[in-house]
């Protein structure tokens, strides 16, 4: 049970490693193996939260919540912590105690990439205009314009080699994806379509498509964060065979207005 124990929580650390270079924060600080991800050109939690990676991680709780507190405020951003299965239980019992609340539970899947997963999809070249993507991502997800800047820096942080693909129909954009491929990963994210397109396939192609460009570079592990609450994206999900691997969650005190 130990050993099996030891090789969840590796697979978890792995899969955590993979997103936190895949999206990257401004500023990354730690506290023992806290880590502390702020960033202050985007309000995005992931980016802005305290990232637990050690069970065993849960001394002077008070003390290193207060410091942190003092490190959000700086940045004005609302402390927020992101809970994995990486993080002591005492946090959450700490945390409930003080009547956090609990919101955008999500999962992190895979699946194992092959040539019969990918091997038809529609050969596609990334797109190398950082700017053509964006205005394709905001139009497709609706983001407000005012994030533009923020998204636009984290997207050209990503360290890894970032695939940026868009499906277009008539000349105007229905789908659109970030495939980081890192090794023999290869990371999704910001997958949408357009909602006036939602259920004809299209999501379904794209993400074929990027698979098949990081499967022909190495990848055999493709992987993805979605929130639970979206479950359309999850029936897409399971539907090309994605499974399961953990779940998270984020915590914010009651001082912070949903």
């Amino acid at each position: 049970m130990e050993k099996e124990t030891a090789e969840r929580l590796a697979v978890i650390r792995r899969f955590e490693a993979a997103g936190f270079r895949a999206w990257p924060a401004t500023s990354v600080q730690y506290d023992g193996t806290w880590a502390v991800r702020l960033t202050g050109s985007h309000p995005a939690l992931r980016l802005n939260s305290i990232n637990p990676l050690d069970p065993g991680d849960d001394h002077r709780l008070k003390e290193r919540v207060e410091q942190a507190e003092r490190r959000f405020q700086a940045y004005g951003r609302p402390l927020t912590f992101r809970i994995s299965p990486l993080a002591a239980p005492a946090i959450s019992e700490y945390l409930d105690a003080r009547g956090w609340s609990t919101l955008k539970e999500s999962r992190v899947m895979r699946l194992r990439l092959t040539g019969d997963i990918v091997g038809k999809a529609m050969h596609q070249i990334p797109l190398k205009d950082l700017n053509r993507f964006v205005t394709a991502a905001f139009q497709v997800h609706g983001y407000d314009a005012e994030l533009r800047p923020g998204f636009t820096e984290v997207v050209s942080s990503i360290r890894p080699q970032a695939g940026l693909f868009i499906l277009e129909q008539h000349d105007v954009p229905v789908a659109t994806a970030i495939c980081v491929h890192e090794g023999d990963l290869a990371g999704l994210f910001e997958v949408a379509t357009a909602r006036a397109h939602r259920g004809k396939g299209f999501g379904r192609r794209m993400l074929l498509s990027a698979l098949k460009w990081a499967h022909l570079r190495g990848a055999n592990v493709a992987w993805l964060q979605v929130e639970d609450e979206n479950k359309t994206a999850l029936g897409l999900y399971y539907s090309l065979g994605f499974e399961d691997v953990y779940r998270y969650h984020y915590r914010q005190p009651p001082s912070v207005k949903a």
